[in-house]
C-alpha cells in the first residue's frame, strides 16, 4: 500500500520493530539537544546514538541513508534524521525527527537575535560577541583544513579547489554556478574512468563492533513504505512544495517583489537549492548578496550570527534565520521592529528546512538506484573540493572584515577583490584571533571551549576599556 501524508495503512510499525512513536520522540528529542559542533559532531551524536545505543538501524544502512543526504543541498544532519525518522515510523516519524532536530536550535537563536537587537551596543553584550568574531574566524579556517584534508585526495580535485576559490574572491562568480561547473566535472571526470578522480566513502563510522542491519531493531529487509511508489512520490512532492513556495507566492504577489518578506522568501528559497556542502561554503555567498545586495546587515553582523550558531544545537545553517531577523527588523513597514524580525525569522527557517523534507520524502524511496553509482560520487566528490575553495574565500571575506577597520576594493576588468588597509588593523582583534588559532590548531581544543573562552576575553578586554 502507498504511503499518504498521513498513512492510513501501516506497512512495518512499532508492533514489529518494538519502537514506539513517543519512544522515538524522546530519543530524538534528546539527540536535537545534544547536536553541538557542526554536522560532523551531530553525525556522531546521531550514530552514537541510534545505532551503538539504541541499536535501531545497522552500520550499513545508517551510512547508505548518510551518503544519500550527502547529494542533497541542505543540511545533511538535519536530513539524515528525518531519512531515519522516516524509516522507523514513516511520514510521522520523519517530520517528528527533523522538527526536533531544529526546534532547539531555533528557539535559541531567536532568544539571542532579541537580546542582540536590544542590549547589542551594552558593552558586555559588545564585548561578547566581539569575543566570538574572534573565534569564529578561527573555526572557519579550521572547517578549511578539515574538509580540504578529506577532499583534496588528488590532483584533479585541488585545481578544482583552486579554480573555484579564485572565480569567487577574484571575479565574484555566482556560488550555484560554481557547484553546477564542479559537479559536471567530477561527474564527467568520473565517467572516463581518470584516477584523478577516484573517491572514497563519506563519514568515517565510529570505532568499534560494526552493528549489522540484521541485527538492528529494522532489521535488513526494506519496509514496505520504503519502496518506489510515484502515486506517494507525487503525491508529497505536491504537499511540500505548496508548503514551501505557496507563502512566498502569496507574499509576493500581496506586498510585492521589493517587500523585506518576499524577498527573504525568494532568497532563502534559492538557497535552498544551492546548499551544498554545508552552511559555511553558503555563507559566501549569503554574506555577499545580504550585506552588499539587500543591505540586511553589516560584515561584522554576519559573524555574531555564526558565533550563535556554533554555540546553540542544531544545524550551523540555523545563521540565515538571525539574518532574515535582522533584515526584518531594519525595515519593519508597519510593524512593530520585534513582530516583523519574529516574522522574518520564521519565515527565513521555514524557507530554509521545508525543502530539506521534500528532498528525503521524495527520493529516499530511490535511493537503492543510487548505490555504487562511481560518477554521482564523483560529481558529489567535486563539489566537495569547489566548497574547499569557497570557504577559504569565506574565512579571508570574515578576516579581512574582523581584523582591519578598513577595506577597499581593487577592479581591473572582470576581477574585482577586496585588499585590508593595512594601517586600520585592529589589533585587540587580531590578538584574539591568534589566541583562538592557537587553542584549536596547537591545543585542540573544542570549538566550544574556545567559543565561550573567547567570549569571556571579549567581555573583559571591551569591560577594562582596551578597544
Amino acid at each position: 500500500m502507498a504511503d499518504t501524508i498521513v498513512p492510513a495503512e501501516p506497512s512495518r510499525g512499532p508492533a514489529e520493530h518494538g519502537i514506539s512513536f513517543m519512544e522515538a520522540f524522546k530519543v530524538w528529542l534528546r539527540v536535537a539537544a545534544l547536536s553541538f559542533g557542526g554536522p560532523a559532531g551531530q553525525i556522531a551524536v546521531m550514530h552514537r546514538i541510534v545505532v551503538d545505543e539504541k541499536r535501531w538501524v545497522g552500520e550499513s544502512r545508517f551510512l547508505h541513508a548518510l551518503n544519500y543526504c550527502m547529494l542533497l543541498p541542505g543540511p545533511e544532519a538535519q536530513q539524515l534524521a528525518v531519512y531515519l525518522g522516516w524509516l522507523m515510523h514513516r511520514t510521522a516519524g520523519g517530520l517528528m525527527a527533523g522538527i526536533l532536530f531544529i526546534l532547539p536550535g531555533f528557539l535559541s537563536i531567536l532568544a539571542l537575535s532579541y537580546i542582540y537587537v536590544l542590549y547589542g551596543e551594552v558593552s558586555a553584550v559588545a564585548g561578547l560577541f566581539f569575543g566570538l568574531k574572534a573565534a569564529v574566524l578561527a573555526i572557519v579556517l579550521q572547517a578549511v583544513f578539515r574538509i580540504g584534508g578529506r577532499a583534496l585526495k588528488s590532483l584533479a580535485m585541488i585545481l578544482i579547489a583552486a579554480a573555484a576559490f579564485v572565480a569567487i574572491f577574484a571575479f565574484q562568480v555566482p556560488f550555484p554556478l560554481i557547484i553546477l561547473a564542479a559537479g559536471v566535472i567530477g561527474y564527467f571526470g568520473t565517467r572516463t574512468g581518470h584516477g584523478w578522480f577516484a573517491v572514497s566513502g563519506g563519514h568515517k563510522a565510529a570505532a568499534g563492533k560494526i552493528l549489522s542491519d540484521a541485527d538492528s531493531a529494522l532489521g535488513e529487509a526494506m519496509p514496505a513504505h520504503a519502496r518506489p511508489n510515484l502515486q506517494w512520490s507525487l503525491r508529497v512532492s505536491v504537499v511540500l512544495l505548496l508548503l514551501w513556495l505557496a507563502p512566498v507566492a502569496i507574499l509576493y504577489v500581496t506586498l510585492g517583489a521589493d517587500n523585506v518578506f518576499t524577498q527573504i522568501g525568494v532568497f532563502f528559497s534559492k538557497m535552498a537549492v544551492v546548499t551544498f556542502g554545508g552552511a559555511y561554503a553558503v555563507l559566501a555567498y549569503v554574506a555577499q548578496e545580504a550585506v552588499q545586495n539587500y543591505q540586511w546587515l553589516r560584515p561584522g553582523e554576519m559573524l555574531d550570527g555564526l558565533g550563535m550558531a556554533e554555540t546553540t544545537p542544531g544545524p550551523l545553517i540555523m545563521v540565515l534565520q538571525f539574518v532574515g531577523f535582522l533584515g526584518a527588523y531594519r525595515d519593519a513597514g508597519g510593524l512593530g521592529p520585534l513582530q516583523a524580525a519574529t516574522i522574518g525569522a520564521v519565515l527565513a527557517t521555514w524557507v530554509t528546512f521545508v525543502p530539506c523534507f521534500l528532498w528525503i520524502f521524495l527520493g529516499a524511496p530511490f535511493i537503492e538506484r543510487l548505490r555504487g553509482n562511481a560518477a554521482i560520487s564523483g560529481g558529489m566528490a567535486a563539489i566537495t573540493a569547489a566548497v574547499v575553495g569557497v570557504i577559504l574565500n569565506l574565512a579571508i571575506w570574515f578576516g579581512l572584515h574582523v581584523l582591519f577597520a578598513d577595506v577597499t576594493t581593487i577592479q581591473a576588468g572582470p576581477l574585482k577583490m577586496e585588499v585590508p588597509v593595512l594601517s586600520s588593523v585592529d589589533w585587540a582583534s587580531l590578538v584574539l584571533t591568534l589566541l583562538a588559532v592557537l587553542a584549536i590548531f596547537r591545543l585542540k581544543m573544542s570549538v566550544m571551549t574556545v567559543l565561550l573562552g573567547s567570549a569571556v576575553l571579549g567581555m573583559a578586554w571591551t569591560l577594562a576599556g582596551m578597544r
